[in-house]
């Protein structure tokens, strides 16, 4: 679950040049060899995936793919054309992380064109585990969890009803992913003809979330380093969903909220000239943005410390958060989403030694210390 950010960040002027035409009106020049195609979201607040372009000396490569719908391929595809190029050309395939409205379209590509699929080894393994999950097992493990953290037996009893009926869904989300066949390596720089694009690792949205540097002077002179292709990492005016790493064969305690503001620092640090995210549009400052985004996380740690003045489960924590609607109109999954965020801000608390769970308390409370 996205939360909308507090601050209200205009879009910058200079950030692209919107081709014309009925056909191109989804597609931005973002000069020097680099396009975005607004590729639609099905029944989804973000709207689209900017899904980005780049040109290079073997072909065009993409920054991501997009979700797995035909509106979505169509859209991809006619974005495609009015660049000037088509889906047989695409050389190459580069996911940021592993999530649908990323990776959704990558089998496709491949399928068309015979390109290869990159992505960091922490979210190719989820993909491979997705892929050769049974329904049942991942029913039964989300139950357990949420009862663990006291979720309510109405929102339950669907998932108990389920598991006792033998887990039949037809399929898993993402169980149809394509499994990627290059590795990003962290601080390399990838194997692009002809482009200096070098991988930072930015765990925290997922383990094996990527940025991506292209290390080459502005085509617009823009002071800095060179531009990055963020993902949803850093976006200019959303927070993204920072949760725990889900897996039922790792009982290992992560750190989802540290991950990302130790990697929002790295980013702060590079400089980059201008940011293009995967949603929302094309901006400058981003060690700006990232000051923001640091702030805005330390506030809500310290709020949900006041929250914490009476032990509460992780489902009681979430029920009061702050999210860009009220709890009772969040659907089933999303509550589920934003329960996974609560945890993760939990876990933070805990291992700054902020917060502690109550010994004994079943389901697990925590408690300001």
């Amino acid at each position: 679950m996205s939360e909308q950010s507090k601050e209200a960040i205009p879009r910058p002027a200079g950030a692209g040049r919107p081709l014309t035409g009925s056909r191109t009106a989804q597609v931005t020049d973002h000069g020097g060899g680099v396009h975005s195609i607004k590729v639609p979201i099905p029944d989804n607040p973000l709207g689209h995936t900017l899904v980005h372009v780049l040109d290079t000396d073997r072909g065009p490569v993409l920054i991501d793919t997009g979700w797995d719908d035909p509106e979505a391929w169509d859209t991809l595809g006619a974005g495609l054309a009015a660049v000037g190029t088509e889906m047989a050309e695409i050389h190459g395939v580069v996911i940021t992380h592993h999530h649908p409205d990323h990776h959704g379209l990558s089998g496709q590509v491949r399928e068309a064109s015979g390109a290869w699929i990159a992505m960091h080894a922490a979210d190719t393994a989820i993909v491979r585990r997705t892929r050769e999950s049974e329904p049942g097992r991942w029913l039964t493990y989300l139950a357990a969890k949420l009862t663990a953290v006291g979720a309510p037996e109405e929102h339950l009893a669907p998932l108990r009803a389920a598991v006792a009926d033998g887990g039949r869904v037809r399929t898993l989300p993402g169980s149809r992913a394509a499994l990627p066949d290059r590795e990003i390596v962290p601080g390399e720089l990838l194997g692009l003809a002809g482009r200096r694009l070098r991988a930072i690792w930015t765990p925290g949205h997922t383990p094996g979330h990527v940025c991506l540097h292209l290390e080459e002077e502005h085509p617009g002179n823009l002071p800095g380093r060179g531009r990055l292709f963020s993902g949803d990492h850093l976006l200019p005016g959303i927070s993204p969903h920072i949760g725990l790493y889900e897996d039922p064969d790792d009982a290992t305690a992560t750190d989802p909220l540290g991950d990302y503001l130790d990697s929002l620092e790295r980013i702060g640090r590079l400089g980059a000239a201008e940011v293009l995210p995967a949603h929302q549009y094309a901006f400058t400052d981003a060690a700006g943005r990232v000051r923001e985004l640091l702030g805005h996380h330390e506030e809500r740690l310290t709020g949900l410390l006041g929250l914490l003045a009476e032990p509460l489960t992780p489902w009681e924590l979430a029920e009061r958060m702050e999210w860009n609607r009220p709890w009772e109109q969040i659907p089933h999954g999303s509550r589920n989403i934003a329960v996974s965020e609560a945890e993760a801000h939990l876990r933070r608390l805990v291992k700054l030694g902020r917060a502690e769970a109550v010994p004994g308390s079943e389901p697990v409370t925590y408690l300001a210390v």
